[in-house]
């Protein structure tokens, strides 16, 4: 049956109480009536939540989780990090990814993201030579995704150097390396194989600055906007402090300066991380519409530095999170550390809220779910007609939510965890996907992924 009724629900306009919801078959909201006697033939459910995009992600990552927490040297970095994530890209094809992704979009669903977007740049075999199809890495995500049910922005990276200045890609980058005309043409087979629908759209990912220069950037854009104007454009920026140096050194800009100063950057735009920003830049990001991606827990796991929230806020920019390099998976962690950086870093408590919004629980939920569509490019900013039918049935009888109500909820759903999973059961484009903590793939995902795992470790 296309509907539900929520006894509570989070609206776009606030909390509502006995909320009847109905979809078409494409899994979008055609009706979200609120006050409602419930149907006597409706499923029912206590509370719902809008299910949360996931704006950045590097799937093939989550399969690096806990190899890299060993100090090899005394001034371990994010660079030397990166040295390890190229030596195990290395072991990776389409078979290991596939069943790594799965395991990772159903992890994504249990912990609240109903959508992703995957910042996908392992293109080509070991030796750096084109699969054939060309495509098999990326449709291997998208056959991941459609298994599981999880809504899918995909990002082909493009990659051209190994730093500033076009420096020649080294042997660990051979499986990256590409060109406008090339991931164009990777768009072009995708989207003939995969048509884009509610629950798939593409983008592109100029990687970094770093590498890529500006003419064939110029040239990726242009030929995507003519392919799709509305599609969207997502880059790393400003991640770490030796990239904002190396750019100064290059450009005699910083990284966010730079491109603010060369290209239009837009609603269209996503710049993932943006961790080290002026306050002319900061101003000047969150006046262009554009989103800024925030990754926390990656970022702490990769020591880039803490990101100046109040500053954004104060200025209304827009962001989202994204769970990035996969150290953990879950919505409320993210967000929870999102807001204890910026605690840390001022001595301060509650600092990221409103003043039309004093709860940093709603505040942090609503603006992250309001990014990450943005970023995502899909019908999905909430439980609202013409929006996907994306939402989270919360467990009422958790500890943790008993006796809550109105901004208690989110507050206690981002900051209060003791045990067990808030979250009992998963809504995507109108299919619960989770019913009960479960989903009906789970051990035959599991079974793959121990397989695959055992292959990678050997």
């Amino acid at each position: 049956m296309n509907a539900v009724f929520a006894k509570i629900a989070l609206l776009p306009t606030g909390w509502a109480s006995n909320v009847y919801l109905q979809w078409n078959d494409k899994g979008i909201l055609t009706s979200v009536a609120v006050n409602k006697t419930h149907p006597s033939n409706t499923p029912s459910v206590e509370l719902l939540l809008p299910g949360m995009p996931n704006l950045h992600s590097h799937a093939f990552q989550r399969a690096m989780a806990g190899l890299t927490e060993y100090r090899s040297s005394v001034d371990d970095s994010f660079w030397s990090w990166r040295t390890l994530m190229y030596a195990f890209a290395q072991k990776l094809n389409p078979d290991l990814l596939k069943a790594v992704a799965s395991q990772l979009y159903l992890e994504m669903l249990k912990a609240g993201y109903t959508s992703t977007c995957e910042f996908h740049y392992i293109h080509h075999d070991q030796n750096g030579r084109p699969y054939a199809p060309v495509e098999a890495l990326s449709s291997c995500l998208i056959e991941a995704a459609e298994q599981v049910g999880i809504g899918l922005t995909l990002l082909p990276v493009m990659y051209e150097y190994s730093g500033f200045g076009q420096t020649p890609p080294h042997a660990g980058q051979a499986r990256f390396i590409n060109s406008p005309d090339w991931i164009l043409s990777l768009l072009d087979r995708l989207a003939k194989q995969f048509p884009e629908h509610e629950g798939l759209r593409y983008g592109v990912a100029p990687h970094s600055l770093r590498a890529v220069c500006e003419p064939t950037l110029r040239e990726l854009l242009e030929n995507l906007t003519h392919w799709n104007p509305l599609a969207p454009i997502h880059i790393h920026i400003a991640e770490q402090t030796k990239e904002v140096e190396d750019c100064l050194a290059h450009y005699g800009q910083r990284p966010v300066e730079w491109l603010l100063n060369h290209f239009d950057v837009n609603k269209r735009w996503c710049l993932v991380h943006a961790t080290h920003m002026t306050q002319q830049e900061t101003i000047a990001v969150a006046n262009s519409g554009a989103v800024v991606g925030i990754c926390p827990s990656t970022e702490a796991n990769l020591g880039d530095g803490i990101f100046n929230g109040p500053e954004y806020l104060k200025a209304n920019g827009t962001w989202g999170i994204g769970s990035d390099s996969h150290i953990t998976v879950d919505v409320a962690e993210e967000l929870r550390l999102y807001e204890y950086s910026q605690r840390l870093a001022r001595r301060q408590r509650n600092i990221l809220a409103s003043d039309s919004q004093h709860s940093v629980g709603h505040y942090l939920y609503t603006h992250a779910l309001a990014g990450g569509a943005q970023a995502s490019a899909r019908p999905i900013t909430g439980l609202a007609p013409g929006q996907r039918a994306d939402a989270l049935s919360l467990n009422v009888s958790h500890p943790d939510l008993i006796g809550k109500g109105g901004h208690q909820i989110l507050d206690s759903f981002v900051f209060s965890r003791h045990g067990g999973a808030l979250i009992d059961s998963v809504l995507v484009a109108g299919q619960w996907r989770v019913q009960n903590g479960f989903h009906a793939q789970e051990i035959a995902i599991l079974q793959a992924y121990q397989r695959a795992m055992t292959t990678l470790l050997a």
